[in-house]
């Protein structure tokens, strides 16, 4: 193989590579702008986004496949396709929790409002900024920025389990409110879901730019005071 040859296969594989950057950074914004979507005042129904979202990670896939194929990359190269295919599925992951989000909207809408609600966004909020801040990241291959979001989300862990508390107050201090208590519950799941998700693609981030993979000493919030009545000290 001449040099000139040699070149040419480099500068395909490379390019090869910034197309999947590119696939998951636009992937990651589409499931970004339906979580936000579904915060709204927990009122939109994005359908359409959802399956732009299905559709773009089938692709990714595609291309990621593809590339492992013909390409066989190694240490980097390797990393960052196994990256960009694992990072896809989860961003697919994030866009089906906002879509479940939207589905509960219709039900409380119709049902006498609940004071948890403001809480509720403000933690969708919090975690929807979660997501934008590890997908900076990955554009950047910042692995001390990913680290920052593999340790900041305690703070969705700490606040889903006092709205764990706070939604169960409610419905034991007055039944009528069960119904839209437990669509409450429902979507604070989802939104603690979607914040273990950006640390799955912050320790995406550290394995590609350093190499290896993070421990499981990740801080999280204390589950234990779930089970502790109201005031009961922890």
């Amino acid at each position: 193989m001449n040099e000139r040859a040699g070149r040419h296969i480099v500068s395909s594989f490379d390019a090869d590579l910034q197309d999947l950057s590119r696939q998951v950074s636009e992937l990651g914004g589409l499931a970004e702008h339906q979580l936000r979507r579904s915060l709204d005042a927990l009122q939109a129904r994005d359908v359409a986004a959802a399956a732009r979202i299905d559709a773009a990670e089938t692709a990714l896939e595609e291309s990621a496949i593809r590339t492992l194929a013909t390409r066989q990359p190694v240490a980097l190269d390797l990393r960052e396709t196994i990256a960009a295919l694992k990072i896809a599925s989860t961003l697919e992951r994030i866009g089906d929790i906002a879509k479940n989000i939207s589905r509960c909207v219709p039900t409380i809408a119709a049902r006498s409002p609940v004071m948890i609600a403001y809480p509720l966004v403000q933690m969708g909020h919090d975690t929807g900024f979660l997501l934008s801040k590890v997908l900076d990241a990955y554009g950047a291959r910042d692995a001390e920025k990913a680290i920052e979001v593999w340790n900041e989300d305690v703070k969705i862990d700490e606040t889903y389990n006092s709205l764990f508390r706070e939604i169960t107050t409610y419905m034991m201090e007055d039944p009528r409110t069960v119904g839209t208590c437990a669509l409450f519950m429902t979507i604070a799941k989802n939104l603690e879901r979607a914040g273990d998700h950006a640390t799955f693609i912050a320790e995406m981030i550290h394995y590609v730019v350093r190499g290896e993979l993070l421990g499981d000493d990740r801080p999280k919030g204390d589950p234990a005071g779930l089970f502790l009545a109201p005031g009961e000290p922890r």
